[in-house]
């Protein structure tokens, strides 16, 4: 469902099969360095959060998707504040500008996680000049704080 939910701003379509490439989704059980998250409604499945970096600098969550059905309910905004949360320091969400919803969501996103101190750019697909650029946010989420001494 993320695939063909993404595939409207990438013109990507599915296998012959009918599925769509799950190298993302594979790497995150297997690489040390990801870590897959899905998102509960109850007992209902409504999403994903796929991030990676997490032995190096910055973490990126470079997947993300909640059911259309679960949308405007603060699942997603609830969702990544925890994952976020697990794995403090610097962090980076790339989207398409031509996808609204989401344009508005990262910002909110960034907004509730960092406050002012979140920046935005514009960054080349890589291998692909055929697509407009990503949108990348930038923020850090800070760590625990060392108890205060007395």
């Amino acid at each position: 469902m993320f695939r063909h939910d993404l595939s409207e701003f990438g013109g990507q379509l599915p296998f012959a099969d009918g599925t769509y490439r799950s190298d993302w989704l594979r790497m995150a059980f297997e690489e040390a360095d990801r870590a897959p998250y899905l998102l509960l409604s109850g007992e209902h499945p409504v999403g994903l959060a796929l991030v990676r970096g997490l032995d190096g600098t910055t973490r990126v969550l470079n997947g993300f998707f909640v059911v259309r059905g679960a949308r405007r309910s603060g699942i997603g905004l609830r969702a990544v504040a925890e994952v976020v949360a697990r794995h403090p320091g610097p962090w980076e969400i790339a989207f398409q500008d031509a996808n609204a919803g989401a344009v508005r969501f990262w910002r909110r996103v960034a907004a509730e996680i960092a406050g002012d101190a979140w920046t935005e750019e514009r960054r080349p697909v890589p291998g692909r000049p055929d697509l407009p650029p990503d949108v990348w946010i930038s923020f850090v989420r800070p760590g625990p704080r060392p108890p205060q001494k007395a």
